[in-house]
Parts: structure tokens; C-alpha cells; sequence
């Protein structure tokens, strides 16, 4: 008897062994599982065991892990342009020891703008930031040819400034008011009332008068202050000549960010969804950032992995098709200005620009023969091959570029986004233009411009230097285009390959 109970026993111990040894080796791929009774699934997050159509919680949390890293990923795109706003604001707020809320920063020399992602390099930058939490602002502008735009926390424009806004360089009354306050108290005549949907604004010009002498005028006529008590000329803060960068942080430093700015802003209709999907995270509008171990190994990994997705559509937009055909050449700016269509939010279009880029408006998007401005982009040679630091490149363009001021070949580096840092120290180091005179043309009125290491001989003045492994992009920036930019008449070539 004790026999055949021990040899039974034995049996059935052999028979579930085999038995679980099957089940753990007849897993199924995630896209034939049923999900029903008993069941292993081989899944890219390693296998996932049922029974009874349920998973145990090592199963659950993985998960859940999953889950999140995914949606973390995700938000990482769609939260570029509120982060690209905010590491602007806070370093260059603290590089330039900004103190009162009416001061504006001046970025004239190569290492001032090097700072901002994507900066010109051919005229000066003034920037202010406001938040409107303290209550309407009012800006009395001057007349001139300038050209700005007042941009919200997503880095929309609210208003034009200058020549595109509805003054039209000849100078009016502004008032900006905050998401929770209402424009008709404050409309009068004379007076271009706007309101923001963010109470961060950021507040960006650019003086277009050829005569230097102006810009003394510009800056002791700006006046600036609360809506409903005095207002001052503001302080324009001038020869700082500081290091700085603007580059959006990595890791953990990004969600603080966005946590920050969550806190400091109302939430959007449109944003409801994205706050969702982080709450599990420790990302929670009115709560402080504090995440545990789990969350904080999840972000980090998720930061990491919404960069390279991010980078990889600004490298390979998919959403479009290049400006002219047979090149590689793309406009940056091809969405509309407020981020959204009929159908959508233009979450890969404004990931692309903003990770490249900062600020937006109707002059970028919009621009009409003879006034704003083209961004032109490419990565890629006439090869198709992604353009390198340790390759020399031509770039040849034609005779009469359609424009109405000028056109300017700008470096960047794709690591940062700023204007490439080769050891130069003055902005022909990395941005040539029509206006420069040291420029060699060809008889035929074309030029060829030079990037790599080495400079041609005799062409050392058309050549941009590239350092190391610093990956670099272009700006090909054309000034109040004319109609063969937009009928495609004319047309840039790729870069060739020099040997």
C-alpha cells in the first residue's frame, strides 16, 4: 500500500513537471495569444504567464512598468515646447542676472547667442519674460522697422510685433492679458488687447533699421509695466558676452521641469489626456515632484528613449516630403502655428521644431513674398548619406538667391541645437550670409560655401569648420523671400561631397 501511494506520487510529481515544462516552453507570440485559460505569451518585455486568463503580480508589474515607460516616452515629445520654453527662460534668466520682470536681454556676440537653440547670428536678439499670474501687462511700442512676437508657454505667438503685427512698425498700445482674466475689461481705443492661454509669455524682438543710432531710440521709447497702474521704460541688459546654454536638460532635471510648469500654468482641454497618462509617474498638477525608485529609473529610461524618438523625426520627418524635389532640403516650420489642425495635434511636426529649434511665429509660418522669413533645413548629402564632421562638403548656390534682404548659411551642432562651437570666436566662424564682404563669388555671381575640417586652399573665407564627432545640421535662412521661392523657380542643390 505505501508503495503504491509513494509510486503514484511520484507520478503525479513527474506528470506536473512535464506538464509546467510544456507550458513554459509552448509560449506564443504576443500577436497569436488568446488570452484565455492557461497561457504563456512571449512578449518584447519577456514572457507573460496565465492562468485561469489571469497573470500573477510579478506579471502585473511588469506591466505596469511598461505601461509607463511607454507613456513617459511619449509625453517627452509632446512636452518639447513647454521645456524648450522653460531651459530658456530659467538659464537665461540666471546667466544674465535678469532682476525685475520688465528687463530684456540683448544677445549681440557669438558667445551671448550661442546659448539659444538654433540662434541667427546676423542680427541682435532682445528677450524678455513675464509671467501674467501678476496681472495684465501693457506695452507701449515704438514706432520702426522692427520685427517680434509676444509667444505663450508652448511657444505659440499670441501677437506680432512690429512690421507683421498690427502695428506695422508704426508703433501702438498693447495689452496682454493671463488665461484667467477677461480682455474686455481692459479694451479702449487705440489699444490691441490680446490674451495668453499660458501666464509665462516670453516677449522676443528684433531691431531690421540699418542705422545703429536706432537702437538707442528703440530702447529708451519701449515702455512696459502692469495694465492698470504706471509703466517705465524697461532695462535692456547689454555686454554680458557670457557662456551660456539654453539646451533643453536630460534625466530626471526634464520632468522637475515639466512638473514646474504644470504647477505654474492652467491645464488645457487639449493636455488633459497627456496629464493622464504621467499622474502614475508622480508628475500631478498641485502636487510637488517626488518621485520613488521606480518612477525616477522609469523616467530617466524614458527621457532617453523620447530624445532619440524625437531626434529621429527631426532627422527623418515623415510627415513631409522635401521643399523641392530630388534635394534634402525641408522647411523647419511646416505646421501651423497653433500646434493643431481640423483633424489633430501636431505632435511630430512641432517635436520637430522645437527640439531644434525655439519660438514661433505668423513671419515663420506664414511669410509672404517680400516679408518674413524661410528656415531651410538638411541632414543629408546629395548622396542621401547623413551629413558628417569628418567629411568635407560644398554647398553651391546659385546666382540671385529670391530674396528682398538677404540670405544667411547658419552651423549647428546636433547634440546642443546651438550655433556649432569650433574654437571661432566671431559668428562668421559659423554662419556666412549675402551681406558679408569677405565672401569669394564665382564670374557667374553663384558661390560655393565650405563645411568640414579642412578649408579648400584660397576658400578659407567661404569655409565652416567642423570639431571631432560633432554631428552638425544648417539653417539656410532666406529674408523676406520673393516669388521664385515660393513658385520653386529657384531651387538650392544638396551638399556634395568634397574628397
Amino acid at each position: 500500500m505505501t508503495r503504491t501511494i509513494v509510486t503514484l506520487t511520484a507520478t503525479a510529481a513527474l506528470l506536473c513537471t512535464t506538464t509546467l515544462s510544456a507550458f513554459a516552453q509552448d509560449a506564443v507570440p504576443l500577436d497569436a495569444a488568446t488570452l484565455r485559460g492557461d497561457e504563456t505569451i512571449d512578449t518584447p518585455i519577456g514572457t507573460i504567464e496565465l492562468q485561469d486568463n489571469y497573470f500573477d503580480d510579478e506579471a502585473s508589474q511588469k506591466l505596469f512598468d511598461e505601461m509607463d515607460y511607454q507613456r513617459a516616452s511619449q509625453a517627452y515629445l509632446w512636452s518639447i515646447p513647454l521645456i524648450g520654453f522653460a531651459a530658456w527662460r530659467d538659464k537665461q534668466t540666471a546667466a544674465f542676472d535678469v532682476q525685475n520682470s520688465t528687463d530684456f536681454v540683448v544677445l549681440e556676440s557669438l558667445k551671448e547667442k550661442r546659448g539659444i537653440v538654433t540662434a541667427n547670428l546676423t542680427t541682435p536678439y532682445i528677450f524678455n519674460f513675464s509671467n501674467l499670474s501678476d496681472g495684465p501687462i501693457r506695452i507701449e511700442y515704438p514706432a520702426g522697422q522692427t520685427a517680434g512676437a509676444v509667444l505663450d508657454a508652448w511657444q505659440r505667438p499670441v501677437f506680432d510685433l512690429g512690421l507683421t503685427g498690427p502695428d506695422r512698425g508704426e508703433g501702438a498700445s498693447y495689452v496682454l492679458v493671463g488665461p484667467n482674466d477677461d480682455p474686455a475689461k481692459y479694451e479702449a481705443d487705440g489699444v490691441n488687447v490680446f490674451q495668453s492661454e499660458t501666464n509665462n509669455v516670453m516677449i522676443g524682438l528684433r531691431i531690421l533699421e540699418t542705422d545703429p543710432a536706432y537702437f538707442d531710440t528703440f530702447t529708451s521709447s519701449y515702455e512696459m509695466g502692469p495694465a492698470d497702474g504706471e509703466i517705465a521704460a524697461s532695462t535692456f541688459i547689454t555686454g554680458k558676452d557670457v557662456e551660456w546654454s539654453g539646451t533643453p536638460p536630460r534625466g530626471l532635471e526634464y520632468w522637475s521641469k515639466l512638473s514646474d510648469m504644470i504647477n505654474d500654468e492652467p491645464v488645457r482641454r487639449i493636455d488633459k489626456p497627456w496629464l493622464g497618462m504621467i499622474e502614475p509617474l508622480g508628475i500631478v498638477k498641485s502636487q510637488e515632484f517626488a518621485p520613488d525608485d521606480r518612477q525616477q529609473e522609469i523616467l530617466k529610461k524614458a527621457a532617453a528613449m523620447g530624445e532619440l524618438m524625437t531626434r529621429n523625426i527631426q532627422v527623418n520627418p515623415r510627415y513631409v516630403e522635401p521643399y523641392w524635389d530630388d534635394t534634402n532640403w525641408y522647411k523647419s516650420f511646416d505646421f501651423q502655428t497653433e500646434q493643431e489642425n481640423d483633424t489633430i495635434q501636431q505632435i511630430d511636426q512641432r517635436g520637430t521644431w522645437f527640439y531644434e529649434a525655439v519660438s514661433s511665429s505668423k513671419g515663420m509660418l506664414d511669410p509672404q513674398p517680400g516679408s518674413g522669413q524661410v528656415y531651410m533645413t538638411s541632414k543629408r548629402d546629395s548622396n542621401g548619406d547623413l551629413l558628417r564632421a569628418d567629411r568635407n562638403y560644398v554647398l553651391h548656390v546659385p546666382a540671385e538667391v529670391p530674396v528682398g534682404q538677404f540670405w544667411a548659411l547658419t552651423l549647428y551642432s546636433e547634440e546642443t541645437r546651438r550655433p556649432y562651437d569650433n574654437g571661432g570666436t566671431e559668428a562668421k566662424d559659423v554662419s556666412l550670409d549675402s551681406r558679408m564682404d569677405q565672401l569669394t563669388y564665382n564670374e557667374d555671381g553663384s558661390i560655393d560655401l565650405y563645411i568640414g575640417p579642412d578649408a579648400p586652399e584660397g576658400m578659407e573665407t567661404n569655409h565652416m569648420k567642423t570639431v571631432d564627432d560633432d554631428g552638425w545640421f544648417v539653417y539656410f535662412r532666406l529674408y523676406a523671400p520673393e516669388d521664385a521661392f515660393f513658385d520653386k523657380s529657384f531651387t538650392l542643390p544638396d551638399f556634395e561631397r568634397v574628397e
